[in-house]
This record gives C-alpha cells, structure tokens and sequence, in this order.
C-alpha cells in the first residue's frame, strides 16, 4: 500500500458549560471505520499525528479533541494564559468525560453506521474507564494505552518521574526511552507536568479511581502498556485486564505489554510495532477477514 499524508482539518463544537472544545479529523476518501483518540493529561491530540496518519492510511478516518483546558481549548478558555493550561474550567472531570460522548455524537452523525472504536491514552483511558461503568457509551471496541488499575497500590498517583530522574533533566523521562520525545514535550508550550492534584483539585483526582463494573455491553477491548509505565506498568495492568473479564463481563480483552517501554507508547523507539499492533486488532475486532485485508 502506498502511503499517502492526510490533511488535518481543525474544527469546533461548544458544549454545555459554554467551552469552546477543539478537535481534528483526518480522513480517508471512503473510511470503513473511524478511531476517536482521547490523549492523556498535560498534552494535546496534535501529539498524535504519526498514530492518525498510519490509520488513515489502513482506512479509518480520525477525531481527537483537545479536552478542556488543553491544546487549543485551553488556549481559547484560558484567553491565551498557558500558565493554566492543563486546568479544566467548569464542570471539571465530569464535563471532561461528556466532551467525549459529545465528540462521539458528531461522529455518527457524520459517519452514520461505520464502526467506531476509541483508542485512549492515560489519563484519557482512565476517563474511558468511567465511561465505560457508566453506560450506555457509543464505541463498539475501546483501547486503553498508557493505562492503570485505579486503586491506590495499582495506579500511581506521586512522582512519575521519580525512577527515571537519573537519566536526564528534562523531568519527562519518563514518557520515553526516546530522549527527544522528552526534550520535544519541554519545548512544546502547550504540554505541562502531569501533576493531576495540582491541576483538577483533589475532588475530580478522587474521581478517577475505581474498578471496572458489570458493563451493559460485551465489546472488545485491548490494554496496551510498557512494563517500565511508572503510571502502572504491567502487573496493574494484568489486574485491570482481569477485572474486565471477571467484574466488567467482557468475553474478548486482550492485554500487549511491551518490554522496556515507557508511558507513551505511541511515543517509544518501538512506536511503529505499536502502532501495527493496534491497527492488527482493531481490523480483527471491527472487520470479518474480506473486509479487514482492504486499503484505503
């Protein structure tokens, strides 16, 4: 297949609070199915290019939104003042979490019956988590990357970078064994220090912990991580995918842990192996095997 680069289209919707959420959609002549990307906290969905680009080229469209606070929406909530980036405004988590409902919304209104499947990434996959428990959520399959068991012995809620310190200056060694990835997320203005107590205030961090409950629907899902995540790593990350299967009632959770690899997965000096992975199973899970040898 010949790959091709997508342009990026940058669009808007205002939710319920007045925010002004921005977004992006990257597209394929005729999508067979579409990907929503839901990023992790501190950075913004512009950091996921390379994953939007090869998905486009294996035929999914894309949608991935700023949350509130971050990237573009917290430029435009914040009036320009990037000393609050990573702040979430009114209605904090909870309106966080219904951006990505309202997100989803714009999407099968645009993309009708094609299958949709969200791919989200730490701090977004801890939302996803709670989506999922509520209920009545829009995907038909759900990846988790960067991921935790949300209990306090499974998911580490202190320094992230405290074991990787010795390896760098930067305070972000931890995101990857790549030191550029690092150097380019302290030069980027619109990313900040993952610190959530410091960002969401005490009530909405409390809300991110919990375990997975009995879901009301059985969907795939993938857990994707690296066994040196300080976020959890790869026994917390058993742990969730066990509770999926015993607690959520899911029949199909398939768990990836990669060795030697960081928090951003999509990020690592293996990021092309991840992104393959990925698209491997969203094709085996989305797709019967005529459809899933297609191009774009």
């Amino acid at each position: 297949m010949v790959k091709f680069i997508a342009e990026r289209d940058h669009r808007t919707f205002v939710d319920d609070h007045g925010v002004t959420v921005h977004y992006y959609v990257w597209s394929p002549g005729k999508p067979r199915g579409v990907v929503q990307i839901a990023h992790g906290v501190g950075e913004h969905a512009l950091r996921y290019e390379a994953l939007a680009q090869d998905l486009v080229n294996r035929g999914y469209a894309v949608y991935a939104d700023d949350h509130r606070g971050h990237g573009a929406t917290g430029v435009e909530q914040w009036a320009g003042d990037l000393t609050r980036i990573g702040k979430l405004g009114v209605g904090g988590l909870r309106a966080t979490q219904q951006n990505l409902r309202d997100l989803a919304t714009i999407i099968r209104r645009e993309r009708g019956a094609l299958p949709l499947a969200l791919v989200a990434h730490s701090w977004g996959s801890l939302m996803a988590q709670n989506l999922l428990n509520a209920g009545n959520h829009p995907w038909d399959a759900v990846a988790l990357t960067g991921t935790a068991h949300r209990t306090p012995r499974g998911m580490n809620g202190g320094d992230l970078n405290a074991r990787h310190k010795h390896l760098g200056t930067t305070g972000a060694e931890w995101l990857s064994r790549d030191p550029e990835v690092a150097a380019a997320f302290v030069a980027d203005e619109l990313t900040t220090d993952a610190k959530v107590l410091t960002l969401f205030g005490l009530r909405d961090a409390l809300r991110l912990y919990g375990r997975p409950s009995k879901l009301d629907r059985d969907i795939p899902l993938l857990i994707v991580v690296g066994d040196d995540d300080p976020l959890g790593g790869e026994a917390s990350a058993k742990k969730l995918a066990d509770d999926y299967l015993r607690r959520g009632g899911l029949s199909d959770v398939e768990l990836i842990v990669y060795p030697g690899a960081r928090h951003e997965v999509f990020n690592e000096t293996n990021q092309q192996e991840v992104r393959d992975d990925l698209i491997a199973w969203l094709d085996a899970r989305l797709f019967d095997g005529a459809r899933a040898t297609g191009t774009a």
